[in-house]
């Protein structure tokens, strides 16, 4: 079956169009509106949040994760949410450790997969170490222990940065 519209322009001139072509006008500005669309509202980078969490012995805070091994606390932030709750809600799921965040140190921006991993020092204030389905053991462990343990990417060079004063802040991009 073949349908047509007809359509009057300008002085009473008759205009025959097709459904068809219709259709493929319509098709284009669709795929248009989505292009931009998708341009416009997909997010271009990840933003997450990790922490060195100090204890009162000067100890700092490591998850063992299934995938990575043994990496310090965090995690990718939620929308509408601060980078700072982000980080102290990530900590708590991990660990059950309450902290206070203490300082921004930097952000390392993995220029591949788009992450901007921002960096802190925080401080335990309370909870009780435990585990949970993103972190298979928890503990505190001196600095050197630390970075023995840590091996995944440069997450051992990231401990270092956010202890060593003298850094902040960093932009690290790779």
């Amino acid at each position: 079956m073949h349908l047509e519209i007809e359509c009057y322009v300008g002085s009473g001139n008759d205009v025959k169009r097709t459904i068809q072509e219709f259709e493929v006008n319509r098709t284009k500005k669709l795929k248009l509106v989505k292009r931009w669309y998708d341009n416009v509202s997909s997010p271009k980078h990840t933003l997450s949040a990790g922490a060195v969490v100090f204890n009162d012995e000067g100890k700092i805070l490591l998850i063992r994760g299934p995938r990575r091994g043994w990496e310090f606390p965090g995690g990718i932030i939620e929308l509408g949410e601060t980078i700072q709750d982000g980080i102290i809600r990530e900590v708590k799921e991990e660990t059950g450790i309450d902290i206070e965040i203490i300082k921004f140190c930097g952000i390392y921006h993995n220029l591949t997969s788009s992450v901007c991993a921002t960096c802190w020092q925080g401080k335990v204030i309370g909870g009780e170490l435990q585990t949970s389905s993103e972190s298979l053991e928890v503990g505190f462990f001196s600095i050197e222990e630390a970075l023995q343990m840590v091996t995944w990417s440069n997450f051992k060079e990231r401990i270092i940065k956010i202890v060593d004063e003298g850094e902040h802040p960093f932009c690290i991009s790779f």
